[in-house]
């Protein structure tokens, strides 16, 4: 891991109106490292995600991403996002393979044909979360789930120095979970690659994760995974029981 952190808020807040949804949140996340940012809902962490990529603005507090302010950061492409409803345009006539090698555009420059390695990245990915198969799809016939996944494909294929993902597999089956996992796992460990989570389901990465960070506006847990399930939380949530231990952490 590098020195500094890739992705870091300091003393952030912000607030819709006068309902605070970000209340003075420090977090730094290093190169290589694999936290997840859980939470109940409404508790700021989808807030959180985007001021970190900033796309909007805190009402107090500095971000840093790659060591500069998102405004200032020039290489785009080394930041990788899935957020948590699909962005695909369904009146545009593409196919799965053709969104995901538009991953490697940002990296390669659009006036440079795709070559041996980018053709293999994305047969990688298109494995990775399970949509080999359907490939040469147009992607408005896929489920919103098969569309989730392949923005994840196309997150893949840039191998970004920083990857952050909102809710990436709900409503994804186990097999493809586990598929996920181990890409996830290979970009941080051969890569280097700096990789925050957001998600209810955490039983197919639980064992990988470096840290767990829990948000309720402010962050009252900061840990490895060991430490959170030594009072008794099990990382392999399911549906509606992560509200309710995390009604029990406070700060």
């Amino acid at each position: 891991m590098s020195d500094g952190p890739v992705l870091a808020a300091h003393g952030v807040s912000f607030a819709y109106g006068d309902t605070p949804v970000v209340d003075r949140v420090d977090l730094a996340v290093g190169a290589g490292e694999f936290v997840a940012l859980v939470g109940p809902n409404g508790s700021g962490k989808s807030t959180l995600l985007r001021i970190l990529l900033g796309l909007i603005t805190p009402s107090a507090g500095t971000v840093e991403c790659l060591g500069a302010s998102p405004a200032a950061l020039r290489e785009r492409w080394r930041v990788g996002y899935v957020p948590q409803r699909h962005l695909l345009d369904l009146d545009l006539p593409a196919t799965v393979e053709e969104v995901v090698v538009s991953g490697r555009t940002a990296r390669r420059g659009w006036w440079r044909l795709a070559g041996r390695a980018d053709r293999d990245l994305v047969d990688h990915a298109l494995e990775a979360v399970a949509l080999t198969e359907v490939r040469h799809r147009p992607v408005s016939q896929l489920s919103g789930g098969q569309q989730q996944r392949v923005l994840i494909a196309r997150a893949l294929v840039g191998e970004p120095s920083v990857l952050v993902l909102d809710e990436p597999i709900a409503g994804v089956d186990h097999a493809s979970q586990v598929l996920f996992r181990d890409s996830l796992v290979h970009l941080v460990e051969h890569h280097d690659t700096a990789v925050l989570l957001v998600s209810h389901e955490l039983g197919a990465v639980a064992d990988d994760l470096d840290r767990v960070v829990v948000l309720k506006q402010r962050v009252v847990f900061d840990g490895p995974p060991a430490d959170l399930a030594a009072t008794g939380v099990s990382l392999g949530v399911h549906d509606d029981d992560l509200p309710r231990w995390l009604e029990e952490l406070g700060p």
